[in-house]
């Protein structure tokens, strides 16, 4: 198979960014049925709760939409434009794509720390009880049940009708119909998708595979190999035979990338490199962009060695609690760490860093200025606080920051 025209390596990240919506601005108002476009665009919305800044799903919805009506992702997972599931992580999916993950429903014991069949047959009439109280009485929070007086906090120690829960939600028995203060609500799967047949319906784990597989170049645009399986956390992909079937078809095409060598391009991108690709988009990523969740592909495509160090212990985080990579203009060029103080409605910006090699130009100097303040507005801020950033940001941005524009 022949290759195709060598791409430099700002092409292929180009690329990329056009694949994940994040090449250019949006140009217009958002609109509510683009949060369901968006979401497909990626074919995964990873779910996060921590709201130091903005909670994550709803981040890297404004870094492609910019402003948007927060609460029309809630709007779109109760109309049933979007269900949630175990795909990367948990995550928001498009309900058309739910034929793909309804396999690990059915062999929920496969999922790790994410069900636990020893407690599922050990509580077996509770949760019968529960499925019974759902079907008489409608849909439940974890928080409509009272707490064990002894269950002790953390990760690992949720009360009882919390794990009933999610080893229903994981088992697939039980659906998120809603979320109240981002609080999962849960309705019987027999009421939410009452037309639905296993047997008519779901597909088998090596078809859908195969799909999600084709979702992830779709979604990536420009890859690697050894890249594509991780987008759906798949354990088991046919990778060879997909790329040869693939290429066959015309769906990918094989190229040759600058400094990265062999690479691999979703046919949808083949029109974008009939003139010169321009990167005019500047905005704050969060930690679970599907851009950066990849460590070893951000460090590869983009030159960014990043960690989410949420998880991390204070003592060993190099950055911060929840740092945001600074995309400008194609690049990956800085890091902030921020914190959003509500109640005094400031962005307060801990520390801001600089990549190795970043040129502080005035354009640099004036894009992200503009999308740190755009960002701020949207989360309610009438104040931006520096805390620490380069001398020479500090020295540019002296007299500019104080009020939100």
């Amino acid at each position: 198979m022949n290759l195709a025209a060598s791409l430099s390596l700002q092409t292929a990240r180009h690329l990329h960014l056009a694949a994940q919506g994040l090449l250019r601005p949006l140009g217009r108002r958002a609109r509510f049925t683009d949060i369901h476009a968006t979401v497909r665009q990626m074919s995964l919305l990873q779910i996060d709760t921590i709201n130091v800044v903005a909670r994550s799903p709803y981040l890297v919805l404004f870094s492609r939409l910019g402003a948007y009506q927060s609460n029309w992702l809630e709007q779109a997972l109760a109309s049933g434009a979007l269900f949630e599931y175990w795909a990367h992580e948990a995550c928001f999916i498009p309900v058309e794509d739910y034929p793909l993950l309804r396999h690990r429903m059915l062999e929920p014991q496969r999922l790790g720390w994410k069900y636990n069949q020893q407690w599922v047959e050990e509580h077996q009439q509770e949760i019968t009880d529960l499925l019974q109280h759902i079907s008489a009485n409608g849909p439940v929070r974890a928080a409509d049940f009272s707490n064990d007086k002894q269950t002790k906090p953390g990760w690992w120690a949720w009360k009882p009708h919390k794990r009933h829960l999610e080893n229903l939600f994981s088992a697939g028995q039980l659906m998120v119909v809603e979320r109240r203060n981002f609080q999962r609500v849960y309705d019987l799967h027999s009421r939410v998708m009452p037309d639905w047949i296993d047997e008519q319906h779901a597909l088998s784990e090596d078809e859908a595979v195969i799909q999600m597989l084709s979702h992830s170049a779709r979604s990536l645009g420009i890859f690697r190999d050894s890249w594509l399986a991780d987008y759906y956390r798949l354990k088991r992909a046919p990778l060879k035979s997909w790329l040869a079937d693939a290429a066959a078809r015309g769906e990918i095409v094989r190229v040759e990338v600058e400094q990265l060598g062999e690479m691999w391009l979703h046919h949808a991108l083949l029109p974008l490199l009939e003139k010169p690709l321009s990167a005019t988009h500047t905005t704050l990523l969060s930690p679970f962009d599907p851009v950066v969740w990849d460590r070893r592909r951000a460090l590869e495509l983009f030159n960014f060695d990043y960690r989410i160090e949420c998880y991390t212990p204070a003592e060993k985080r190099k950055y911060g609690y929840f740092v945001l990579p600074v995309l400008h203009r194609g690049l990956l060029k800085a890091r902030i760490d921020a914190k959003m103080e509500r109640q005094a409605q400031q962005l307060v910006i801990r520390a801001f860093w600089l990549e190795e090699g970043t040129r502080v130009s005035n354009a640099f100097l004036n894009d992200v200025h503009k999308a740190i303040n755009h960002f701020a507005a949207w989360q309610g801020a009438n104040e931006v606080i520096i805390e620490n950033a380069p001398a020479e940001l500090l020295a540019a941005w002296s007299n500019r920051w104080s009020m939100v524009e």
